[in-house]
């Protein structure tokens, strides 16, 4: 098994020699991508492997999360719910005219481009294009550190206005720290199912569900 360890560096704009480590960080190692890419598929294999016992470990591992089974994992709509209503008024206000206005942008996208149409030239051939929205999608939410509420309205509420009947949203939550915003994101989004776990282990198990 590959261990990829990132190593924090410091910059100061004053030192002599900044824009030359400047411009080396920006450099991005191919033997580093194909490093991540390695790793990447080796999880995924191992959970095509072992299901849920795979996904439980690396869940452990990278967040800390432990669990039994995976429905612990399993955020309930009741959650997302309460989440929401025990949010200040001002951040409810926000989440609900955040979300006014993602969709409303994406019912115009869906108006000007993603209607199906069709018409016969003048040989009678029948032409045009269908627009049929996926069963379900899967979508991926930081959490921890870096959590975005903003992220659930931008990927969930697309895919409900395309038409997409089940929306599946894993957020990480690392030690079992929930961020409340974006839970209530995920309730006034319409989130159809959301569970509590991340990294390459997270997309695989619910693919055939």
């Amino acid at each position: 098994m590959t261990t990829l360890v990132a190593k924090a560096l410091r910059l100061k704009t004053t030192d002599t020699n900044f824009e030359a480590a400047f411009q080396k960080r920006l450099h991005w190692s191919a033997d580093a991508d194909a490093a991540i890419e390695s790793r990447v598929a080796e999880i995924l294999a191992d959970v095509q492997q072992r299901g849920d016992l795979a996904v439980l470990e690396y869940t452990q591992r990278f967040d800390g999360l432990s669990a039994q089974s995976m429905q612990q994992f399993v955020l309930t709509q009741a959650e997302l719910k309460a989440a929401f209503e025990g949010l200040p008024i001002a951040q409810k206000e926000a989440l609900h005219a955040a979300a006014k206005r993602v969709r409303s942008y994406h019912e115009a996208q869906k108006k000007a481009s993603g209607e199906s149409w069709s018409y016969k030239d003048e040989d009678g051939t029948l032409l045009g294009q269908k627009v049929t929205p996926l069963d379900r999608v899967g979508i991926y939410v930081p959490g921890g550190k870096a959590a975005y509420p903003s992220s659930v309205l931008m990927n969930a509420i697309p895919a409900h206005v395309a038409g997409v009947e089940e929306i599946v949203m894993v957020v990480p939550t690392p030690q079992g720290l929930k961020n409340n915003l974006v839970l209530a994101a995920a309730y006034v989004a319409g989130v159809s199912r959301a569970l509590t776990i991340a990294g390459a282990q997270s997309g695989e198990p619910f693919a055939a569900r």
